[in-house]
């Protein structure tokens, strides 16, 4: 069976609107501020054993890096054990709330779901980055392509309600208004596209133009990041407590992590194989869709600053690029406010031989 289209696959980076926020309301936020206070075996503590890692969404391909960590016996020749891999996304508990409930050690999310509870006073930091480019994008058919946010002008756009914040971002990076383009609330089954009911949509370079194309439709995609949106996703986020107090199991699984990204990339056919006949196997994945999508996220992973700084990390113009992009979706952020890479920078300065030769790998 091919994957189907799920509204919930929109929840992992779209909630810009303050989704986020809001989960910090009322006794949330009072967790936030105090989760230093609290040791609990489940998600703090000092026992380096077997952490409790809080995925953004399902177990399917997204994730592939961390299987072949654990596969290949990086977690545990770390001191580590093997993680708990607990599914995020729906009914789920979010990366942030379960960090500031001090319910879980680490989780992967992204800057705009990050920024407001950090704003709202969560004391959480971002310390790596696996996707290089967030997989937001406009999808067009073939036929009728949308090449630009230019080319949207006078365009019916389909968007979703969770992702409006973020597409009129987009129109913000790129001098474009509202009044430019006619924006069609939909939901999450992009038929409309494939109908003609609307010029373009909004979807996940990694998910929709994939399974539309499995479908017969062929079609045409631009990348939010690639026009004045940059932000990273898949990022790795931590409370301050972890940083502050166990730097040293931190850093140990940032290693362990990269080595399971590098198995990853340079073998996507076993990446998937994991996702469909074990991690995800009660999901109906399928192999051969699950390696288009893994294709697809190496161009996230996989660019010239990482084949040459190494997996997960991101440059000071990165990491500039996406305060500016987080202010343009309304969260006035420092840096150092949210982004603590002086960590992977010593994983990378202690062992030079993370970084392995990627020059096989296309880049975007």
């Amino acid at each position: 069976m091919s994957l189907s289209f799920d509204r919930r696959s929109f929840l992992r980076y779209s909630l810009v609107a303050g989704g986020a926020a809001g989960a910090l309301g009322g006794s949330g936020l009072l967790a936030a501020c105090s989760s230093g206070s609290s040791s609990s075996s489940s998600g703090g503590g000092n026992d380096w054993k077997n952490p409790r890692v809080q995925l953004s969404w399902q177990k399917n391909i997204e994730f592939s890096g961390e299987y072949m960590a654990i596969e290949n016996g990086h977690f545990e020749a770390a001191g580590l054990g093997t993680p708990e891999l607990l599914t995020g996304g729906g009914a789920g508990t979010g990366v942030e709330t379960g960090l500031t409930a001090n319910k879980v050690w680490i989780g992967m999310s992204a800057p705009q779901l990050t920024a407001p509870v950090i704003l709202k006073g969560a004391k959480l930091k971002t310390v790596a980055a696996t996707y290089q480019k967030n997989p937001f994008c406009i999808v067009s058919a073939e036929s009728k392509p949308i090449n630009t946010p230019e080319d949207m002008k006078g365009k019916k756009i389909g968007v979703q309600a969770s992702n409006s914040n973020v597409f009129k971002a987009l129109l913000t990076a790129n001098n474009l208004t509202e009044n430019d383009v006619q924006i069609v609330t939909v939901q999450y089954d992009p038929t409309p596209l494939k109908s003609g009911q609307v010029d373009g949509w909004v979807g996940y370079i990694t998910n929709e133009p994939i399974t539309l194309a499995g479908q017969g439709f062929a079609n045409r995609t631009f990348l939010f990041a690639d026009f004045g949106l940059p932000l990273v996703a898949e990022t790795l986020v931590v409370r301050q407590e972890t940083i502050d107090n166990e730097r040293d199991k931190l850093k140990a699984f940032i290693k362990a992590d990269i080595q399971g990204w590098y198995d990853a990339v340079l073998d996507p056919e076993k990446a998937a194989s994991l996702a469909v006949t074990k991690y995800g196997k009660d999901l109906g994945l399928e192999q051969a869709e699950q390696v288009k999508e893994m294709q697809a996220q190496i161009k996230l992973i996989v660019t010239s600053d990482t084949k040459a700084n190494g997996l997960l990390t991101m440059t000071d113009s990165l990491v500039d690029e996406n305060i500016t992009a987080l202010g343009k979706a309304g969260y006035k952020i420092t840096a150092d406010q949210i982004f603590d890479l002086s960590l992977i920078k010593e994983v990378y300065a202690e062992t030079p031989s993370l970084k392995r030769d990627l020059s096989s790998v296309a880049t975007a």
